[in-house]
């Protein structure tokens, strides 16, 4: 498997953090720079996706030279950490981290989250028509006429949380409903095109995180002109609130410097920083959430410990399903 690497300094050298980062490459090597700048500890990023880096620090065990792990989602974490790849977090760090924004291990801790929402074509639904559950999508009322992408890391996250809540077979049969002829759903490479195609009308709707929405209406707004999001705020997987995951690995070569890596991440300054360069969440430090954002208290968001998300689980239920 091959990732990516990009140095943050001009010669990051033997003694630079070296972070293994499946998350936004722009947002992190924001963090880096400002952490080198207050600190002088250069940090180098190996770029990547969540289960691609996660499975390359289960291959690479004990002998990884990664100092610091970064995901989009908690699943992948959560596997590297069951493998016994993680080092406590420092003490520092887990005060700044509120309870339901890190996993009862205290192995790694969250530094961002992202909200499960459904985008909807403004000109081809009503908000009396809005789905109100996963179930819902899967009536025959909204067959062939919403999207997801069941292979990213993003979606897989909020199957892990229907697999959490309810039991691998309710969520397997409402993984199977989605195959039906009479529950159907066209699937795409991301969330980024089921976003486009939903403006686009090529589909009523789309399972996607909140993010993308906001970030496109910052920008040129192309794919989010005839659109709108709904927030399904009932409690249940639907409304699952998934947590960006940051860790040290337990033989990091760096490891103090990894610790306040983590430690900067979620302070004040850190989270502003995610705060302000990015559509996510900050969790920490007791930071607000963007302005143009539905506070996270108000989400409805159920009750999950990140620490019990199974990534390898949901994969092979996806595969068992066909959806993967």
């Amino acid at each position: 498997m091959a990732i990516s690497m990009s140095a943050c300094g001009l010669d990051s050298g033997d003694d630079a953090v070296i972070v293994y980062n499946a998350q936004h490459e722009s947002l992190s090597r924001e963090l880096a720079d400002a952490f080198t700048r207050e600190t002088g500890i250069e940090v180098e990023l190996r770029n990547g996706s969540d289960f691609d880096l996660g499975n390359q620090l289960v291959a690479e065990g004990d002998a990884s030279r990664a100092d610091v792990y970064l995901t989009e989602n908690s699943p992948a974490i959560s596997m590297v950490a069951r493998e016994g790849l993680l080092a406590p977090v420092a003490d520092e760090t887990v005060g700044q981290v509120p309870p339901e924004y890190r996993p009862s291990t205290g192995d790694w801790v969250g530094i961002a989250a992202r909200s499960t929402v459904f985008v909807y074509n403004t000109t081809a639904v009503t908000e009396d028509e809005l789905p109100t559950s996963f179930s819902d999508l899967s009536s025959p009322r909204w067959a062939g006429r919403w999207g997801a992408a069941p292979a990213g890391a993003d979606f897989q996250a909020i199957v892990s949380a229907a697999l959490e809540m309810s039991g691998e077979q309710e969520t397997r049969r409402w993984l199977e409903s989605l195959r039906r002829p009479d529950g159907g759903f066209s699937t795409y490479k991301g969330n980024k095109p089921v976003l486009a195609a939903v403006n686009n009308g090529e589909i009523d709707g789309g399972v996607i995180y909140h993010y993308y929405f906001f970030g496109d209406r910052a920008g040129t707004g192309e794919s989010s002109q005839n659109v709108g999001q709904h927030y399904f705020r009932n409690g249940g997987p639907e409304s699952f609130v998934s947590l960006s995951g940051g860790g040290v690995l337990a033989n990091a070569p760096h490891a103090e410097d990894a610790q306040r890596f983590l430690a900067f991440i979620t302070s004040a300054a850190g989270q502003e920083i995610i705060r302000d360069s990015s559509f996510e969440y900050p969790v920490a430090s007791g930071v607000g959430a963007n302005e143009d954002l539905v506070p996270l208290a108000e989400l409805g968001a159920p009750v999950v410990d990140p620490a019990g998300l199974n990534g390898p689980a949901v994969t092979d239920l996806l595969t068992s399903v066909g959806l993967a």
